[in-house]
């Protein structure tokens, strides 16, 4: 039985390029964080690509509070792996890829707890190279 209130699918711009981060020069084996997919997407949103919180979380389709409780939670993650030298792991939860709209569904699929961000990138790879290779389908 789910304890409290179903969360809310959250929606980010694109899948991260890389799903982990390694600390270089640190002997043995370093201990790990993980980084949610949509803490991760906060960060990008609000450190890298300067929007605010209020404009962050209408990208993602989440209240601006829940927007700034996941961007403290990211960047205490962040913070930690830093200064302690730790690999940090990005894991996906169900998020929608592509750029909310209002009254306008995406077509993309959600990704499910657990799934890896290399199998989603495979999957997206394999469903693109399936398609008919017409120059239409070439055009974003």
């Amino acid at each position: 039985m789910q304890k409290g209130r179903r969360k809310k699918v959250r929606y980010i711009q694109k899948m991260p390029q890389t799903a982990q981060f390694s600390p270089r020069g640190k002997p043995g084996r370093p201990d790990e964080v993980e980084l949610k997919i949509d803490e991760y997407e906060t960060i990008k949103l609000a450190d890298y690509q300067g929007y605010d919180q209020s404009q962050g979380a209408q990208i993602m389709g989440i209240s601006r509070p829940s927007f700034g409780r996941i961007l403290r939670n990211g960047r205490k993650i962040i913070a930690d792996a830093l200064v302690n030298g730790k690999i940090i792991r990005i894991r996906i939860g169900d998020v929608q890829v592509g750029v909310r709209q209002k009254n306008m569904p995406l077509k993309n699929e959600i990704l499910n707890e657990g799934v890896k961000i290399e199998e989603a990138i495979r999957k997206s790879i394999l469903k693109f190279t399936s398609r008919k290779s017409d120059a239409s389908s070439l055009i974003p």
